[in-house]
């Protein structure tokens, strides 16, 4: 919102010495943001004068038109004479009134003026535009003034040229302050000055013989007001103080009636739209848009409806797409100028209309059909519905006065019944929340500055504003009270810490996950929770796979991605992809994080009150109503695991490093995995893992398959490792290190034959298992098929640790164990020793 500060004078009698940045300073103190302060004309300098063509002599041979003039300045230019100036522009003609600067002055920019030899011409000035002048950007042509001003006025004080504008970020809480009215109520607040109500006007009420409007949908519309006026001048302009006002204001000035819409809905914050009053077929109707229906709005663009788009219609359809844009079917028509006659014809009787609407209503329309516009802005934000009546009384009477048109007695007010808001709030909670004493009188006192209704004394009975739908409860009354008095009044105290019980063992367990892949070379990353259906498609997941069963977000940042995750897998791969792209080839990523899933039963989440502290009932109730999130861990691997260098040839990343990675996670539990082949997607059917700890499936490693590969245009042999956290560890578990032993190791090497059939993971559970508390680890270390293997068997090779914590141990003993081992085995799964 652009506030002029000499247009906001006239609402607030703000001190004479007043910068913009002073008020600026002030707002922002009371909680409004005020992202700029512009001098307007703060360069230039006069003399800048009014001027009256004299003579025109057309000069021919240029590549452009050229035009050598004689203009009256009046005593301007210290001689009276005419000035004689050379210009390019032929919008103007002998006779009219233009804007002249003179040599000596300095025009915006800064451009100095002097006379100069030109054309074959002395040109002793210049005939402005607008864009010259620092009005706008129109440079088409010469501003052409209202033929009764004298010629030797002073252009700069006419024209407003000199003024400061104050450049307002509205929050969506404020929409009230998209409006001169609004501004100035936080202005006189923090001035601590009277306001200047400029929607306090006479307005006659309502009666039977205003122009005839039905409402269908008072959901929609509960406030509808019209107002007539006829006998208007086409041919009126906009007075210069008008135009100004809206270019200041970021408005562009188009026609009389336009410009007084837009000019009301900047004063006082109503949106207004005219109709012409000949165009409009019979009455007004206020509706939702039926199957099929059509609309060409104001900007020439033919729109398709939604049974959900508010529109304004009269016997012939749609007329107006409600709160956002009207149609060209009703539109002010511009005035024309009939050559033989001398008569402008155009629009001379106009429909006012001044509404309120639904706000989610036009916000999802305005949406629908990208157009944003000034009207829909104000009423997604909350438009005041009481001041209807009194910006349409502005309107009518700014018509009546510069265009010279009669007002109809008739009156159209329609307005559905409004439940009076009355908030109870303690008259000492504004001091509780800030931690300083206000008192009663002064939160009374900066309540009614608000606008608000107080009666009480322990105990307030608040009635907001009609203009503040967004004070609902005691705690926005509060925040009220501490703005207006400052934030920067508030002590700053240091909040009584309790003493802590540190981490918990799960958040131990966490952290010592991230260390350990850390460790282990991996480079952890935060990736977005959110998916789409063609996450899974990349994934080759299965229709009916559960993982494609997500909780679905309102209002998703992106339509593509409406989703939040049930896997880490996509963000995690999608990073990897990106890394690559920018010529990062080796990467080993990780990440932890939530995952969410949906509940069988669908709750809907309880609105807890900031009153107080939830009960356990109302927490459990919300808990209730969450998703599940287990914490997972994901990794992905891509290039080379060991690099290559001087030293060799290196390796690259394989299924068995996403096993590694696992197992590494497993250890910072401190439990055992048991690894078995699986079929999985994403992964390769033949280079699948599946994790299983105790007797649960924790998760899955290995290479995924090429399909997904391609589809996720990732390097080929792509490895990764998904766990979930809250299976592999139990909340308040404890990990104990690994008990040291003072005492040597004895190792013991075994190869067993087995059929290729049998998995590594029965043959090595079956060792440990018969070795007994003496095995320290174990680990495969070759597996070899082939001729002396025999047909349908591999070999497995095992090395076995073997140590006590009281002794060391004999050769008899550890080959006691080996052979205790070795039998476990070959009973279980039909093992033997390789000779």
């Amino acid at each position: 919102m652009r506030v002029p500060l000499s247009w906001l004078r006239e609402y607030v009698d703000l001190p004479a010495g007043e910068t913009g940045r002073d008020v600026a300073a002030r707002l922002v103190r009371a909680g409004l943001e005020v992202e700029t302060v512009e001098q307007l004309g703060g360069d230039l300098k006069g003399p800048l004068v009014v001027g009256q063509v004299l003579s025109i002599e057309e000069l021919s041979g240029f590549k452009k038109p050229i035009r050598h003039c004689f203009v009256n300045v009046g005593d301007a230019n210290g001689t009276g004479e005419p000035q004689e100036i050379v210009c390019g522009a032929t919008n103007f003609a002998v006779g009219d009134k233009v804007v002249v600067v003179l040599p000596g002055a300095v025009l915006p920019g800064p451009f100095p003026i002097a006379a100069r030899q030109t054309y074959g011409h002395t040109s002793a000035g210049m005939i402005c535009s607008a864009r010259e002048l620092g009005m706008g950007d129109d440079h088409n042509g010469i501003i052409v003034l209202p033929p009764e001003i004298q010629p030797g006025t002073d252009a700069i004080e006419l024209l407003q040229l000199v003024d400061e504008v104050l450049d307002i970020a509205v929050t969506p809480d404020r929409g009230y302050c998209l409006s001169m009215r609004g501004v100035a109520r936080e202005a006189a607040a923090a001035y601590g000055l009277p306001l200047a109500d400029p929607a306090l006007l006479d307005v006659p009420p309502a009666n039977s013989y205003g122009y005839l409007v039905k409402v269908a949908d008072p959901a929609g519309c509960d406030r509808f007001v019209a107002r007539t006026v006829t006998g208007i001048d086409p041919g009126a302009k906009s007075p210069i103080w008008l135009q100004r006002r809206l270019q200041k204001a970021g408005i562009r000035p188009i026609s009389l009636t336009v410009d007084i819409t837009n000019y009301v809905m900047l004063e006082v914050g109503q949106p207004l739209h005219a109709y012409d009053r000949g165009r409009v077929d019979g009455p007004i109707q206020v509706r939702r848009a039926e199957a099929g229906e059509k609309i060409t709005t104001l900007d020439g663009v033919e729109r398709k409806l939604s049974a959900e788009d508010l529109l304004i219609c009269d016997n012939s359809g749609p007329i107006g797409l409600a709160g956002v844009m009207g149609g060209s079917t009703t539109e002010i028509l511009d005035p024309v100028l009939d050559p033989e006659t001398g008569l402008t014809a155009g629009s001379t009787e106009v429909i006012i209309e001044a509404a309120h609407f639904d706000p989610i209503a036009i916000a999802r329309t305005a949406k629908r059909h990208k157009l944003p516009s000034e009207a829909s802005k104000r009423f997604e934000r909350g438009v005041d519905p009481e001041a209807a009546r009194a910006a349409a009384q502005r309107a009518v009477d700014l018509l009546v006065l510069i265009a010279g048109g009669t007002a109809e007695a008739g009156v159209t007010d329609i307005a559905a019944p409004h439940p009076v808001r009355t908030i109870a709030i303690a008259a000492d909670l504004p001091d509780r929340v800030a931690g300083t004493e206000y008192g009663r009188e002064t939160v009374t006192r900066r309540l009614q500055e608000v606008g608000c209704s107080v009666v009480g004394a322990d105990v307030l009975e608040v009635t907001p504003p009609s203009w503040r739908p967004d004070l609902t409860d005691p705690y926005d009354l509060a925040e009220e009270v501490i703005r207006l008095e400052g934030y920067d009044n508030v002590p700053a105290r240091m909040p009584t810490v309790p003493p802590g019980r540190g981490l918990t063992e799960t958040q131990r367990f966490h952290r010592r996950v991230g260390v350990a892949l850390a460790g282990a070379g991996y480079v952890e990353i935060n990736a977005y929770p959110f998916l789409g259906d063609a996450a899974f498609d990349a994934l080759g997941l299965e229709k009916d796979d559960e993982r494609r069963r997500t909780v679905k977000l309102v209002n998703p940042l992106n339509d593509e991605e409406p989703a939040l995750r049930t896997t880490l897998l996509p963000g995690l791969l999608g990073a990897l992809r990106r890394n690559i792209g920018r010529g990062n080839t080796d990467l080993a990523l990780f990440e932890t994080g939530t995952v969410f899933l949906p509940k069988a039963e669908l709750k809907v989440a309880p609105r807890l009150s900031v009153e107080r502290r939830p009960s356990e009932e109302e927490l459990a109730e919300l808990n209730a109503a969450l998703p599940e999130q287990p914490r997972r861990v994901a990794v992905a691997l891509a290039g080379e695991r060991l690099p290559s260098g001087w030293w060799g040839k290196g390796s690259g990343a394989v299924w068995a490093d996403a096993i590694e990675a696992a197992r590494t996670v497993a250890a910072a539990a401190g439990v055992e995995l048991t690894v078995r082949q699986a079929q999985h997607a994403p992964w390769h059917p033949g280079r699948c893992a599946e994790l299983v700890a105790g007797d649960v499936v924790v998760g899955y490693a290995g290479e995924l398959h090429p399909r997904v590969i391609k589809a996720m245009h990732l390097p080929e042999r792509t490895c990764a490792m998904e766990i979930d956290l809250d299976l592999v560890f139990e909340d308040g578990r404890r990990v104990h290190g690994p008990t040291v032993s003072a005492y040597p190791v004895a190792t013991q090497d075994v190869a067993l034959i087995v059929d290729s059939s049998v998995p590594s993971a029965a043959v090595e559970d079956a060792l440990r298992e018969g070795a007994g508390e003496l095995l320290e680890s174990i680990r495969l270390f070759d597996v070899f098929t082939g001729e002396q293997a025999g047909e349908g068997k591999k070999s497995l090779a095992y090395s076995l640790r073997f140590r006590a914590t009281d002794r060391t141990l004999t050769a008899d003993e550890a080959t006691a164990a080996r052979e205790a081992a070795v039998a476990l085995a070959a009973s279980r799964t039909g093992a033997a020793l390789r000779a």
